[in-house]
């Protein structure tokens, strides 16, 4: 069942200078509510185990991708480690907003799922539904008559991105369950390892064999998902074996794959040079100090790039003081790298550093208000004074790109909605959709801040899950300088803990 919202919501009263980010945070998360797959048929799929006997495999849960109903393995873990990111850095400001518990919840839904995907040492399920048959149709979830195909990766069919991916999932998330149910973490750590195991001993592209996701999601390569989670494998156990190989790996390929435009589900050097620049400059052993230079000069190229202090060499910008990284769903892009200009904010305050760019020295706090910047246009501080974050404020697209917003729900309109209908009917029709996708973010408008809120404007009006994840650590971050009266606060609280009770399953 879809969760959409089927009541227009009263206006959020703000000004373009002040933004209730704890609001624009709870939005955020509901998003991934209303991703929240429970599609009983997702069940009944089998795998052939010894002496070839076929046993179930129970693929229920995880979360529908964007405005369709495919479950895409790879961006899904990619926004799972996103938000146990976003908690592991900003966690006392998002139980300030009262979303800590909500957040765990997002992040345990999706771990869930990847744990029932991760069947064998060296199986990962990447994919549930067809792409193209889904892509024909326009229906609820309720009503999907589509097909529930599954497709998976393993020794024989490698696919070293998407597990990598899952690997550093599992292990950023074991991170955030460690001091709330120890259990569930260890549980998380253990997929995680055994992932990463996978993913290095038989290594190639997942879309090499998953040809479906091909169209979708296309691997750049799996070079990066191995190093990111090596990276937060060590991060989560301290082994030194996973620094060791992110060492060896750094060496050998800095030249050619380190250079980076943009950061997101198909390319992680750019968060992976912050994360391993944090965690080595803490962890203090001095053999990794030229590594650590190395990553800090190329994670430093790629943050001077976004604030515009690379010479000639920066990430294009709209005139409305956008940054603009691609056509489809730019706002993805710009959410992470405004997540990771908040992350390295945070570093260089702490190590009392500046970040150094070809014009010059920028103080952390100018990362912070340049990040702002980007929190603030999304949230409506643009030229076209719109929200582009779903039922946050009054103005924000009211024809987004999303089967189950177009569509009236169930407790409307009780008849099913076929396939061919839910086009003709209400994907073409030119009024508004009857259910606000509330907090969900969509791709946003094009070089010229130009916006076209139409249905079948996917590449401006679609949201996804990896758009949104950033949003939890950004807007987590953005509401300290709200509570600091506009400044730049930079306290912290080590240990934060907050009482919680998880379920795991078994």
């Amino acid at each position: 069942m879809v969760l959409v919202y089927s009541q227009m919501l009263k206006p959020v009263i703000a000004s373009a200078q002040e933004f209730n980010y704890c609001d624009a945070l709870g939005k955020s998360l509901l998003f991934f509510e209303a991703q929240s797959s429970s599609c009983l048929n997702d069940f009944t799929i089998f795998e052939l185990h010894c002496k070839l006997m076929k046993t179930p495999v129970d693929l229920v849960g995880g979360y529908y991708d964007a405005g369709d109903h495919i479950k895409f393995g790879f961006p899904m873990a990619f926004a799972m480690t996103m938000i146990s990111w976003s908690v592991i850095e900003f966690e006392r400001e998002i139980y300030i907003c009262n979303q800590l518990e909500k957040a765990l919840d997002a992040i345990q839904w999706g771990t869930d799922y990847l744990i029932k995907a991760h069947t064998q040492a060296n199986v990962l399920w990447s994919q549930v539904g067809d792409g193209y048959s889904d892509h024909r149709c326009w229906e609820r979830a309720e009503d999907m008559t589509t097909s529930r195909t599954a497709y998976k990766v393993d020794s024989e069919h490698p696919g070293s991105d998407i597990a990598g991916e899952t690997a550093a999932a599992m292990a950023a998330a074991s991170i955030v369950f460690k001091k709330y149910d120890f259990a569930y973490s260890e549980i998380l750590l253990s997929h995680s390892k055994q992932l990463f195991s996978f993913a290095d001993t038989y290594q190639g592209r997942y879309d090499d064999f998953v040809s479906d996701s091909r169209h979708f999601y296309p691997s750049m390569g799996f070079h990066d998902e191995l190093l990111w989670a090596a990276a937060w494998l060590f991060k989560a156990t301290n082994e030194e074996y996973y620094i060791n190989y992110v060492v060896d790996k750094v060496a050998s390929t800095v030249e050619t794959e380190f250079d980076v435009t943009q950061f997101s589900w198909e390319n992680k050097y750019a968060g992976l040079e912050v994360l391993l620049v944090k965690v080595l400059t803490y962890h203090g052993n001095e053999a990794y100090n030229q590594t650590l230079d190395i990553l800090r000069a190329k994670a430093e190229f790629f943050l001077c790039a976004c604030v515009q202090k690379n010479d000639k060499e920066n990430v294009a910008m709209s005139p409305g003081g956008l940054l603009y990284f691609k056509e489809w769903c730019n706002m993805l892009c710009v959410s992470s790298s405004a997540f990771l200009l908040t992350v390295y904010s945070e570093y260089l305050y702490t190590s009392n550093s500046t970040l150094n760019c070809f014009i010059g020295q920028v103080q952390p706090v100018e990362l912070l208000k340049f990040a702002q910047s980007q929190a603030n246009y999304i949230l409506g501080k643009n030229p076209n004074s719109m929200s582009y974050l779903v039922g946050y404020q009054s103005n924000f697209p009211t024809h987004v790109h999303h089967r189950g917003a177009s569509i009236p729900s169930v407790s409307v309109l009780s008849v099913p909605v076929g396939c061919f209908e839910g086009y003709n009917k209400w994907y073409l029709r030119n009024e508004s959709n009857p259910n606000v996708i509330v907090g969900a973010l969509v791709g946003g408008p094009n070089f010229n801040d130009k916006f076209d809120d139409q249905r079948s404007n996917y590449a401006q009006n679609e949201p996804t899950l990896a758009g949104n994840a950033p949003l939890i650590g950004l807007f987590a971050r953005m509401n300290k300088i709200s509570r600091s009266s506009g400044e730049a606060s930079y306290d912290h609280y080590a240990h934060f803990y907050v009482p919680v009770v998880r379920f795991y399953i078994i």
